[in-house]
């Protein structure tokens, strides 16, 4: 069995978890759930099965002082950045270089830095079976979730649920993918979840560092051309302009689409493990813990009235009265009101805040 290597994809802003996310201090880097920042329950939780020093993050500019001081057993040289955030493609592309230089024959192991694992002996489990799967078999493989509602946030993964001469490893719980579906209305999430051969997609993918290179060149070639520019430029004088240069040229497209769609004999392991990548204050209200009236507070918040309402505050003094199914979030410079089940549009607030060019709050 070769080396095992981790890549923790770590550059995103967390635009639905505005005001607390911002581009100085994203989602990954903040406690939102106990005592520890997300990015470091993600290494934790990789203990016993990938060694930290076979652990690269890839993060930005701006975030990287920020991650290498919350994870200083991550060797610095582990930490690759990138000039401008292009989506999970060219950030998988880009750390596949400086893993094969280090060691050609590995097996990366790709993960988010902003997800919530409650089961960890479980996703170990899952995660031994899909390294060896993905070192006997050369393929791609993927991990998906159980669903357990009809969740619109999340793409969906479409398994073959009877065993075929193409898969020996079905009975090991090791299913063929027959395609991916991008985030569904509420209707078809509904079909998905009655057809019984649909899981969430989780955004872990577990390949050798070969195969992916050899994927991408093949789904996305002209993203493959700058990835070799790089690549002749690691360890020079000329590494930063070219990959600069490259970022300017190489399109934003998530791995999911421009590979995963595309590629043949595609593996996928059913994932039981207490998962949610957190994404957007619903999410949090739901992982939360309740008082009698459904309500979730941090903060010093007075409630009267109050039901099913999600309340935060990080200095000031809260006061509800006679609201309920509410999301509240109050910053030093920043207030969110949103009505509970609409926190998926909370990037919208982001994306004007943009446009008017009020940085101050980004």
């Amino acid at each position: 069995m070769p080396n095992v290597y981790a890549v923790i994809m770590a550059g995103g802003v967390g635009a639905r978890f505005w005001p607390r996310s911002r581009e100085k201090s994203p989602k990954q880097l903040l406690e939102i759930f106990g005592n520890s920042t997300m990015i470091f329950n993600t290494v934790k939780r990789l203990d016993n099965i990938i060694d930290r020093q076979n652990i690269l993050i890839v993060t930005n500019k701006i975030q990287k002082p920020l991650v290498a001081k919350q994870l200083p057993s991550i060797a610095g040289d582990n930490i690759i950045v990138e000039p401008v955030g292009r989506n999970t493609a060219p950030c998988i592309g880009l750390s596949a270089l400086f893993l094969r230089r280090i060691d050609p024959d590995a097996i990366m192991v790709v993960l988010p830095a902003d997800h919530i694992i409650q089961d960890e002996e479980e996703f170990h489990k899952v995660l031994r079976l899909a390294i060896w799967v993905a070192y006997e078999s050369g393929k791609l493989i993927t991990v998906g979730i159980h669903p357990t509602r009809p969740e619109t946030g999340y793409g969906y993964i479409q398994f073959e649920d009877t065993d075929n001469r193409k898969n020996p490893y079905f009975s090991r719980g090791v299913y063929s993918v027959k395609t991916f579906a991008e985030k569904p209305n509420e209707e078809t999430a509904k079909r998905f979840l009655r057809s019984g051969d649909f899981v969430w997609n989780s955004g872990m993918f577990i390949w050798k560092v070969d195969t992916i290179l050899n994927e991408i060149k093949k789904s996305l070639p002209e993203m493959y051309d700058e990835l070799m520019k790089i690549d002749a430029a690691i360890g020079t004088e000329k590494y930063d302009q070219t990959l600069e240069l490259a970022y300017k040229l190489i399109r934003r497209i998530s791995i999911d689409y421009g590979v995963m769609e595309k590629a043949q004999d595609v593996f996928v392991l059913k994932g039981n493990f207490g998962w949610s990548d957190v994404g957007s204050w619903d999410e949090v209200y739901r992982l939360s813990g309740k008082d009698e009236s459904g309500n979730s507070v941090t903060g010093k918040v007075f409630l009267q009235n109050t039901k099913n309402a999600l309340i935060y505050s990080q200095n000031k003094f809260v006061a509800s009265i006679g609201i309920e199914d509410v999301i509240i979030i109050n910053t030093d410079d920043a207030l969110l009101v949103c009505k509970l089940g609409d926190s998926q549009d909370v990037k919208e607030v982001v994306d004007y805040l943009k446009r008017k060019q009020m940085n101050e709050y980004l």
